[in-house]
């Protein structure tokens, strides 16, 4: 994954009411449960159907740590999914997305003006209309090149271009993201 689908799913995962659970058994459990049979989860995890029984049953308890992580995101991956639309559909309609970024802004704009690219700081809110449009973009399955261009565009609104209010003809391109963080 890339760094703004990682950012909008750890902002998703903060909403959480509940931790997933912690032992290897339990997680491997609550994986059978969701995909309905131990073939479907070893097929996941890239581990034998036998492998997977074992763990179900506390026979094995501690994984390889690369099992371990594959384990652990599959988990998080599909917990509480009633909260994870929940907080979707309230970003997106009401509350919008906190951003705070530390990246590297280029710019196409009017003759006479630097179009060098800058690093910037930004912490700042963005309207529930571009959250819902990068929601939509991660769920309908988009590139990490598609998702920094839905960001781009949003803090070019937001920032740049003060809510359509001033440089009408500025366009915001997102490169060298050294940090991105998104807060429901």
């Amino acid at each position: 994954m890339g760094i703004v689908q990682d950012s909008l799913e750890h902002s998703l995962q903060k909403a959480f009411t509940r931790p997933i659970p912690k032992s290897a058994g339990a997680q491997m459990r609550y994986l059978v449960k969701q995909l309905k049979g131990t073939r479907a989860v070893a097929e996941l995890l890239g581990v034998s159907q036998r492998t997977v029984e074992r763990y179900v049953k506390d026979q094995i308890r501690r994984p390889r740590a690369d099992l371990a992580q594959r384990l652990a995101d599959a988990v998080r991956a599909r917990w509480q999914p009633r909260i994870r639309e929940q907080a979707r559909r309230q970003a997106a309609t009401s509350t919008g997305l906190m951003i705070d970024t530390r990246a590297r802004f280029g710019f196409t704009a009017a003759p006479g003006t630097t179009d060098d690219a800058r690093l910037r700081h930004l912490t700042l809110a963005l309207p529930p209309e571009h959250a819902a449009r990068l929601f939509d973009a991660q769920q309908a399955g988009a590139s990490e090149q598609q998702l920094r261009s839905i960001t781009a565009e949003a803090l070019g609104e937001v920032y740049f271009r003060d809510s359509g209010r001033r440089a009408h003809g500025l366009e915001v391109e997102l490169t060298d993201v050294e940090q991105l963080d998104f807060e429901l």
